[in-house]
């Protein structure tokens, strides 16, 4: 009777398993063709003109508070003037 216990509790666990791993595998994919759509916006947005460069760093910026912002920017002054490049 305890064997049958034993086997019942490693076949839950192998199901568990089996369905976080199939979750995992149906969200790597989703992000795989949500990371193929962001590349086409981008494109897009090259193509309409626009620094890709420069929109990657405004959508880098805008993820970030207002305190975090002006952290970043103040240390980038810093070192900028301490290289001599200000």
């Amino acid at each position: 009777m305890a064997d049958e216990v034993t086997d019942s509790s490693q076949t839950v666990a192998a199901g568990q398993l089996r369905a976080f791993i199939e979750r995992i595998e149906r969200l790597e994919e989703e992000k795989k063709t949500i990371s193929d759509d962001i590349k086409d916006v981008y494109a897009e947005c090259k193509g309409t003109g626009f620094d890709t460069k420069a929109v990657r760093q405004i959508i880098r910026l805008r993820k970030q508070d207002q305190a975090e912002r002006e952290e970043a920017e103040a240390l980038l002054d810093l070192y900028m003037n301490a290289l001599g490049m200000a």
